[in-house]
């Protein structure tokens, strides 16, 4: 079903704001789900779309499967060689890409309009007929391999490593989803083609396409390229599964030799992207660690007291409670000092009401930063899947200004206290 008329534009011209009246979405009898943007200010087309077949599905006992997978399903298909897709692509100046993440496996190309006919017809070929080539399973292995070992030396990523895995104990969310040298070295050419078959289907796809194309003409190549695309059997699950909040602060450090610098992580699970409360913890966020130079945590942990070479906030866009977390880079010694000025920040963001000309100032930089996210097709494309898959409505873009401006002082310091945890929460330090 086709939910709006084909867009009308003329080249040289782009509506400011993607809206209803120049998103084209289309549902296939499959289940495929496609959104179609024109954007005729230059004559490149972008297509990004995502499956359901992320690292939620992997096994406790073998992790890294759905990485592995998103990896090696590129690497040459029933017609093609992956030297054949290379080719391919670079001969018109293209690429193609794909990636998995918890709860998605994401793909991309990007190229000169005139030839989004091809690469439609490659990504059709990858995700309905891999091979899974033996010698490309070795040479993912060892790149995986290596950017693990790689990942061991660095302090930060070893922190995060670690919160996630303390955080949210015995749930998906807390698996690496690269895997492990052990499991790495254990996945097998069957491993990946049993997980390829049972989780990438067309059922729970969303597609977007933006770029100097026609809605119509773009409609009809998924259809004829993608239409008939069918996977026995019934869809998995896409639920998440209940977690056990965290009743008290629990904390570990991960010793690492030779660091001069420790990366210190704090934080706990929160709340759902769908929440209601979203967007005020959102910008609760935003005040603490992220605007001007990283937020309050920024202006104090780091520039006034000294403690941190970096300090900042984040809190996680997910289907599930995703993190709010707090970040610094530090000397050693400072370690608990800093600690305990973020803390001091958080809770102060839950007990003092935010001033109307701070709010302003953090609601005036929400609102700027929406249209440079939009100034390029791959930043429209993204933001159309993030709607999509969040079910925000194809008018959730135009409208965000207002929600944004509609969030009061008390409400920020609400979701503060409700989603920001200060006494139960995971501490994760690494260096030193």
């Amino acid at each position: 079903m086709v939910s709006t008329s084909e867009q009308r534009t003329v080249r040289g011209y782009m509506p400011s704001i993607p809206g209803p009246e120049n998103i084209t979405r289309v549902e296939l009898p499959n289940g495929i789900v496609l959104l179609v943007y024109e954007n005729h200010a230059s004559p490149a087309a972008v297509v990004r779309g995502h499956l359901r077949a992320g690292s939620l599905f992997d096994s406790d006992e073998l992790p890294g499967v759905a990485a592995f997978t998103a990896e090696v399903v590129e690497r040459g298909t029933d017609s093609r060689s992956f030297q054949a897709i290379a080719e391919e692509t670079e001969s018109v100046g293209a690429a193609i890409d794909f990636g998995a993440g918890v709860h998605l496996v994401g793909f991309s190309a990007k190229g000169l309009s005139e030839d989004l006919a091809l690469l439609l017809d490659i990504l059709s070929d990858i995700l309905q007929q891999p091979t899974f080539p033996k010698d490309e399973i070795e040479r993912v292995r060892g790149e995986v391999l290596t950017g693990l070992r790689e990942r061991e030396e660095s302090t930060q990523a070893m922190a995060t490593l670690a919160f996630r895995a303390l955080a949210y104990k015995d749930h998906p969310y807390g698996r690496d989803t690269l895997g492990t040298l052990a499991s790495v070295e254990a996945i097998r050419r069957k491993h990946l083609k049993q997980f390829y078959r049972r989780y990438y289907r067309p059922e729970g796809m969303q597609l977007a396409v933006v770029g100097d194309v026609s809605a119509r003409d773009v409609v009809a190549l998924v259809q004829r390229v993608l239409g008939d695309w069918q996977v026995n059997g019934t869809p998995p699950s896409f639920a998440i599964p209940p977690l056990k909040p965290l009743n008290k602060a629990k904390r570990k450090h991960i010793k690492m030799k030779n660091k001069i610098q420790s990366d210190v992580v704090l934080g706990a699970p929160a709340l759902p992207r769908t929440h209601p409360d979203f967007l005020a913890a959102e910008l609760a966020d935003v005040i603490l660690g992220e605007f001007g130079l990283m937020g309050r945590l920024g202006d104090n942990v780091r520039d006034r007291l000294g403690l941190a070479y970096y300090a900042r906030t984040q809190l996680e866009s997910a289907p599930g409670p995703g993190a709010w977390s707090a970040y610094a880079g530090v000397s050693p010694q400072n370690v608990e000092a800093a600690t305990e000025a973020m803390l001091g920040e958080m809770r102060r963001i839950q007990v003092e009401e935010v001033s109307a000309e701070e709010l302003a100032d953090v609601k005036d930089y929400v609102t700027g930063i929406q249209p440079l996210r939009l100034e390029s097709n791959d930043g429209i494309a993204s933001a159309l899947l993030d709607m999509e898959f969040y079910n925000l409505g194809l008018d959730y873009l135009q409208r965000l200004p207002a929600l944004v401006r509609a969030v009061s002082a008390d409400q920020v310091r609400s979701a503060a206290q409700k989603y920001l945890h200060t006494d139960a929460y995971a501490l994760v330090v690494a260096g030193p």
